[in-house]
């Protein structure tokens, strides 16, 4: 069966998945915490690969992104200014179908958000390019829900070219590099982030 007959069968098997009272698919995941922590780790975090990250409660920091795959936590301590997460190709053709797909939901004590942007490096200018799109996950009082984010963090949404119209990138493109994750956080003490093997038509 080619790759692309595939994508659309596993897009039609997500019609009909059924999404459980948090908002979330059924079925198996990896699951990938995001804390926030008021205090700077100061242990060697590098060779753990727990399913958590710990990032600034106050402040932005990086998720660097590397291809693999697999998921796994590759630098656990993003209070340094930089922690590393491993994750496959979510759409190596750029077809708008993803591999999997990606839900988030706040948790902790109400009142915080953290806003998250998928950003990379243009190997032709030397700067730093972040998606138009972002995911903003807001702490509120009650029950908290999963939202598909697959859109807003697994591509990227610039206008490279400087023609008035956006292109988009899937993680990993080799028109750019150095993907990662731009974390602000204000307050938020927990980011769940959930990936699972389904796909996502962001067309």
């Amino acid at each position: 069966m080619g790759q692309s007959i595939v994508k659309v069968f596993i897009c039609v098997m997500m019609s009909s998945v059924g999404l459980a009272g948090n908002g979330a698919p059924s079925g198996a995941h990896y699951n990938l915490n995001i804390i926030g922590v008021s205090k700077g780790k100061s242990a060697d975090l590098s060779t753990n690969d727990g399913h958590r990250i710990f990032m600034p409660l106050y402040g932005t920091a990086k998720i660097l992104l590397q291809e693999g795959s697999e998921f796994q936590v590759l630098d656990a301590n993003g209070t340094d200014g930089a922690a590393k997460f491993q994750l496959p190709n979510p759409d190596p053709d750029n077809d708008g179908i993803t591999n999997y797909s990606v839900f988030v939901r706040a948790l902790g004590k109400p009142g915080g958000e953290a806003r998250v942007s998928t950003c990379a490096t243009d190997p032709l200018t030397g700067e730093e390019v972040c998606s138009t799109l972002s995911t903003v996950a807001v702490r509120k009082s009650g029950k908290s829900s999963f939202t598909n984010v697959t859109k807003q963090l697994l591509y990227i949404y610039a206008d490279l070219d400087g023609d008035g119209v956006e292109e988009r990138y899937p993680l990993f493109d080799d028109r750019l590099q150095d993907y990662f994750w731009s974390y602000d956080n204000k307050g938020l003490k927990v980011l769940q982030m959930r990936f699972y093997e389904i796909a996502t038509n962001v067309n």
